[in-house]
């Protein structure tokens, strides 16, 4: 666990909105720099709690492993995440207060402790329905399995603390508060090493509670579940004391382990406890808990209890139990025996709903996602609008847009694209599986892209085809009797100067040069080799993790340099860290010269400088030790010496990855568990990184090398990008533009392109997901001075002729300043004498520029900054230039002639808006003049009609608006109708202008004749 001071100052960072006083920036003046999630949500992501309020089944809680909290009001149809900005996203439990909506109690911390499980920090309380959240306490019990907010009275609440899972600790046991939370007090304890493993509530009597009590520790090389602490305990005073069970209750013999339980709600006198023991069993009392009975000890029944011990009673039949584990099993029959549901549905399951008005609604949480079963479990619907996706690495290709390629808990390895160019958002179909299992790192050949490599639990690689869907396996194999130790994470890396070589890692660094076709041992073992370590049994005969998720003494990464040929970098989980510059001939042991990290300390992560051969950044992680303190090492001379970079207390908790810029050695980015750090000192100084990006675990990190974006693999919410880093980069190189009082940065290259229309739907309404796409058209990123004064800028774009061919207001605010030009030219002005707005009040909607080298200027208060723009034709289609001008020459004129027709309907307007004065004059008047009056407004308004009908013009103007369709030159067909519509809009013209001149002039003569408020002089038509 993290000392009480690294907790104090963890609570004032999370708690106090003032930037850091070592950070040389405040974090808020980057706020205009959003992150945006691209999902995917199809595959979802581990579920650990779900609830719902049994008055008002469309409202939906559920609490993801290792990403927040989510709350649908429309039964699944749209989700909102509730817990973005708070410290943790580790979720082990939710409950809502029955007597009161939109209170609801949030426990942090996964209560199925698998290796890879989230930690919490703490009890959390809304009164608001998610808007606000307050810290209840407990931040030191790591993991809250169970909530249970008293039916009666809502200042009662009982907490289940499991406590962590990696060592000993104190805020272990069932809490109790009697004050809504404001104190609390620990009423069943055990020791150190036992927490709470399930609590329930018997529905008919408040004061009645059951405790399953969980003595176990999870340790990197080792599982031990069961000890003396274990044991099923009953209160029938509120949880004030508490009684244990024995074997002469008819508890089973021996040592125990995890215990899940349920009262039924039909009978509560009907209790379930489904017990880990050296004989695991389901036992069932039918009074109420003072006698129990073994109803079944088939082998399964307890199926790997440390990460599956939930079951579920039916409300409306105490006989129908649901035993969730790796598949639902269901009994019919008080649980003598149990038949497994069949359906398509992720495999394993850690949370249920059981509808108690009707037993036939279901929802299941599992590693997949969450689903639901109107049909009693018979047939189900996948909620695949929750990207709550747990990658562990990403990689990216170069096409264009890029796809990122990464692998998922349980959810295999994924290929998608970070921008779609089509309607919408990137959909969950535009994904591609190209591996299975749980899936780790995912590479692209750089030789060949239809080729790449996906690595899914124990070191098994497969090469696979992105066109065929071939996959072939490639896992190392060792050229003797050695017994290769793969990591449950292995390492892989590609070589940047040897295309298509392969490094992977076992306990040895291997190697490939033909896509895994041969493999050579290029390394001695590179770990302890400690015995001690290595997939050790428990003893008992409890169940342990039987994955191989234990895998020790193992290499867990494996850096090349980009810099220098045949320099790698290897880290072990087991602490070691070695260097070779010979390309494997010789290691170096540099673990000796790391100071101040724990012995044995996972090296979870080496970043080979993009600049420096010598340089390297070392990431350890402790936490499966329970020390959460940061471990963030820089090396500038091989390995001789190391500084910790990451310990100046703006870091809090331990980190998975750190990747350097590879342009600004100053810009670090490094993830940890609870979000995303960001450096612009080379690690000197550090802040969060909280614009538009949750709280969440931050397990991956690439920067695409073209263009500058930050790709960034969560464990719980998916994929996010940070479009164009290079702001962050010039902070980082040139600390003096934050003292500018504008600055314009160099834009990225923008792409004229085609918007397709989206695949396979039309209307997909609002249950799709939908990931953000980039913003279309040029990204414009500017620095605006705190003393600005401004809320708003001048843009204007000038093409190489110099040109102004856009020119537009922008708002901005001090600070980084994100705005994008649709890369379109203003349209021409639909009046020849406009009035107001000045230079940047034009019509926006005019035509695509053509590709080409743009100038962008920011304009503000007579400063002036300007840039550059790339604009490059859509690199999927070869159009020649002449071409191109073709068309756009035709769209502008086509736009120039609907300017025109725009003037003969203002025409019309002002002529109609005039008659319609007259007749409001005139109503109610008598005699002859003002019926006289009258009657010339009604024939005015029917000449009007027909002077005024563009019904010949818009024949034409629907071919004539087609021309956007393409790329390429216009048909002779639209040239054609384009020069019969500039004839109907020159006949158009002509018909207004002698209507003006004769028509209205006769009007206007007998409004003044009768006295009357004069009528406007109306403006003549034409160009």
């Amino acid at each position: 666990m993290p000392s009480p001071a690294r907790v104090a100052a963890f609570l004032a960072y999370t708690c106090v909105a003032t930037p850091l006083a070592a950070q040389q920036i405040d974090p808020a003046l980057l706020e205009g720099l959003d992150t945006r999630n691209v999902g995917p949500a199809g595959m979802s992501g581990r579920i650990a709690a779900i609830d719902v309020l049994p008055s008002d089944p469309n409202t939906i809680w559920v609490g993801a492993a290792t990403g927040g909290v989510w709350k649908s009001h429309n039964a699944g149809t749209t989700w909102e995440p509730m817990f973005d900005s708070e410290r943790v996203s580790g979720i082990g439990a939710i409950a809502i207060d029955p007597r009161a909506p939109d209170v609801v109690w949030v426990g942090t911390g996964e209560g199925n402790p698998r290796n890879s499980a989230g930690v919490g920090a703490g009890l959390y309380k809304t009164m608001d329905g998610g808007v606000t959240w307050t810290l209840m306490g407990l931040e030191r019990s790591e993991r809250i399995h169970r909530i249970i907010v008293h039916p009666h009275d809502s200042d009662v609440v009982w907490v289940g603390a499991m406590g962590p899972a990696w060592s000993d600790g104190e805020e272990r046991g069932v809490y109790k508060t009697t004050d809504g939370g404001a104190t609390w007090r620990r009423v069943l304890w055990e020791n150190e090493r036992t927490g709470v493993s399930d609590l329930v509530i018997d529905p008919s009597n408040p004061m009645k509670l059951y405790a399953g009590m969980w003595e176990f520790r999870r340790e990197p090389w080792f599982f031990t579940s069961g000890g003396p602490g274990s044991g099923l305990h009953v209160s029938h005073d509120g949880g004030e004391t508490w009684r244990r069970y024995g074997e002469v209750d008819g508890m089973p013999a021996g040592e125990l382990g995890r215990i899940g339980l349920a009262v039924a709600q039909s009978d509560p006198s009907v209790v379930y406890a489904l017990v880990e023991a050296e004989m695991s069993a389901l036992l069932r009392s039918s009074d109420g808990g003072r006698t129990w009975a073994t109803v079944n000890n088939d082998r399964g029944v307890a199926n790997r209890p440390f990460y599956y011990a939930d079951i579920f009673v039916d409300p409306e039949n105490e006989l129908r139990i649901y035993n969730l584990n790796s598949r639902v099993m269901i009994s019919e029959d008080g649980g003598a025996s149990f038949d497994r549901m069949s359906s398509d549905v992720h495999s394993d399951f850690h949370a249920m709903w059981i509808d108690p008005n009707d037993s036939r609604h279901l929802l299941l949480g599992t590693d997949g996602g969450v689903y639901e079963s109107r049909d009693r479990a018979k047939t189900w619907r996948l909620f695949d609008n929750l990207p709550v996706g747990q990658f562990y690495h990403i990689s990216v290709d170069d096409e264009i847009p890029y796809n990122i390629y990464g692998g998922m808990q349980d959810n295999g390895s994924w290929r998608g694209p970070s921008d779609i160019w089509a309607v919408g958002g990137i959909r969950n179909y535009h994904w591609t599986e190209v591996g299975f299992g749980d899936g780790f790192n995912t590479l692209i050949d750089p030789r060949d892209p239809s080729y790449g490599f996906a690595m899914s639990q124990g070191g098994n690689l497969q090469r696979f085809d992105v066109r065929t869907g071939e996959r072939k396996g490639i896992r190392p194999w060792a050229p003797d009797s050695t017994q290769l130790r793969f990591n449950w994470n292995a390492a892989i890396a590609l070589d940047p100067f040897n295309i298509g070589t392969i490094y992977y890692g076992s306990q040895f660094v291997h190697r490939s040069q033909d896509r895994g076709h041969r493999w050579e041992i290029i390394s001695p073992d590179l770990t302890t080799d400690d015995p001690e370590k290595q997939r050790q049994q428990t003893s008992g005969g409890l169940t342990r993790d039987a994955t191989g998720a234990e895998n020790h003494t193992t290499i867990i990464t494996i850096a090349p340099s980009a810099v220098q040929e045949g320099l790698i970098w290897a880290g072990s989980d087991d602490g070691r860290v070695h260097i070779t510059q010979g390309g494997g001939g010789t290691w170096t042991d540099v673990t000796g010269e790391i100071r101040g990290v724990p012995s044995a300390s996972w090296a979870a992560h080496i970043e080979a400088s993009k600049h420096a051969p010598g340089t390297a950044y070392l990431v350890f992680d402790d936490h499966r030790r329970g020390n959460w303190e940061t471990y963030l090492y820089r090396t500038e001379n091989f390995g001789r010496d190391w500084s910790n970079i990451g310990d100046g207390g703006e870091i809090y908790g331990f980190l998975h990855v750190v990747e350097e810029d590879p342009v600004s050695p100053n810009l670090l980015f490094a993830g940890g568990e609870f979000g995303l750090w960001v450096s612009i000192d080379r690690g000197d100084h550090w802040f969060k990184w909280t614009q538009g990006f949750p709280t969440v675990p931050v397990r991956s990190l690439v920067i695409h090398p073209r263009d500058h974006d930050l790709v960034i693999g969560t464990h719980g919410r998916a994929l996010w990008v940070l479009d164009d880093i290079r702001p962050l980069r010039a902070l980082a190189d040139e600390p003096g533009v934050t003292d500018e009082a504008l600055h314009l940065f160099e834009p990225p290259v923008a792409y004229v392109h085609s918007t397709a229309a989206v695949d396979g739907y039309h209307f997909s309404a609002d249950a799709m997901f939908q990931g953000e796409g980039r913003p279309a058209g040029a990204l414009l990123t500017f620095w605006l001075g705190e003393g600005a004064g401004a809320d708003s800028v001048g843009v204007t774009v000038t093409g190489a002729d110099g040109r102004a061919v856009r020119s537009y207001r922008a708002a901005a605010q001090p600070g980084m300043n994100r705005i994008r030009w649709d890369l379109r030219e203003d349209a021409p002005a639909t009046d020849p004498a406009p009035s107001g707005g000045g230079r940047f009040g034009r019509n926006p909607s005019g035509p695509e520029v053509l590709p080409g080298t743009y100038t962008v200027t920011v304009e503000l208060s007579g400063l002036a900054s300007s840039r550059p723009l790339a604009v490059l034709p859509d690199p999927r289609v070869t159009v020649d230039m002449a071409e191109r001008r073709e068309k756009y020459d035709a769209i502008l004129r086509a736009l120039e002639l609907n300017a025109r027709i725009s003037q003969v309907q203002r025409a019309v307007r002002e002529v109609g808006d005039g008659i319609d004065r007259v007749d409001r004059l005139v109503e109610g008047r008598e005699g002859e003049a003002a019926a006289g009056l009258r009657e010339a407004a009604r024939q005015l308004r029917t000449t009007l009609r027909d002077v005024g009908s563009m019904e010949e013009v818009n024949r034409y103007r629907r071919s004539v608006f087609g021309l956007a369709g393409s790329y390429d030159r216009p048909t002779e067909g639209q040239l054609l109708n384009l020069g019969r519509m500039a004839d109907a809009v020159e006949r158009a013209e002509d018909r207004m202008n002698i209507f003006l001149v004769s028509d209205v002039e006769d009007f206007r003569e007998l409004v003044q004749a009768a006295n009357l408020e004069a009528f406007p002089q109306p403006r003549m038509v034409g160009s």
